[in-house]
């Protein structure tokens, strides 16, 4: 019995780990619920199966100050090459008003500081520009939000028009980052279209809204992504009787 074991060290320890390279998704409740049935991050995981890892760090209520802070506990210096890609999806909380909402409130200029704060601590981790996505908050529709705000006992606590504001200083933030930006503010509401039918509740998304996220920040992301192996042989290439030589030779 102890020979065997001796036996199996002896054959694992040869063998090289596998580190899969990661996609991380950093930003509030968009972000963390995207990974829901039909979200928008289970659809970007489902098409890297296999060739990247997604990881979800979506945190709910949060806004970009308390981004900033947290962000050095979640993703630490490293290998630039384990981290394929970074989204930054703050400002729907951001944008609240101070009145209504001091508690999740960021004054707009602070609100800009602060991503071009996370974009610099990304660099400093190994993490280039040019792999981070920005994501501008999507449009709010200001009816359906009350109700749920008056369901919480509390007045409408945010303006489509200073979401915009929002957004814009996003676009500018990224641009001066050197990095891209997915505007779903402009786009969801582009050409006067029904935007509505991309929220659930007026400020989250619904299944085509996470639809509509995931198909155009796949836009992006495919070409950063393309060059990413398939993690170990197709089952159809594995030698079956010698299994090691196809197995262990290659990610």
């Amino acid at each position: 019995f102890y020979g065997d074991h001796v036996l199996l060290i002896s054959f694992i320890l040869p063998c090289s780990p596998i580190i899969c390279p990661k996609v991380v998704l950093f930003g509030d409740s968009i972000t963390q619920f995207s990974f829901q049935p039909n979200g928008w991050g289970a659809d970007i995981a489902n098409k890297l199966a296999r060739s990247c890892d997604v990881v979800n760090r979506g945190l709910s209520g949060y806004n970009s100050r308390w981004a900033r802070i947290v962000l050095p506990r979640l993703i630490q210096s490293q290998n630039p090459g384990v981290v394929a890609a970074v989204t930054v999806f703050f400002g729907a909380n951001d944008c609240s008003l101070e009145d209504e909402n001091p508690q999740q409130h960021v004054p707009l200029q602070e609100y800009s500081e602060n991503l071009k704060e996370i974009s610099r601590f990304l660099t400093s981790a190994g993490i280039s520009a040019d792999k981070v996505i920005f994501i501008t908050p999507p449009p709010l529709h200001e009816p359906s939000w009350e109700k749920e705000c008056v369901l919480k006992g509390c007045p409408l606590n945010r303006h489509n028009s200073v979401v915009g504001q929002y957004a814009q200083a996003c676009i500018q933030a990224a641009r001066q980052c050197g990095s891209d930006v997915l505007d779903l503010w402009a786009l969801m509401q582009k050409d006067g279209q029904d935007y509505t039918v991309y929220l659930s509740d007026g400020l989250h998304l619904s299944e085509r809204g996470n639809q509509f996220v995931a198909e155009r920040l796949w836009g992006l992301l495919e070409s950063r992504l393309a060059h990413l192996p398939f993690i170990l042989p197709y089952w159809g290439d594995v030698n079956a009787k010698s299994p090691e030589c196809s197995l262990l030779s290659t990610q």
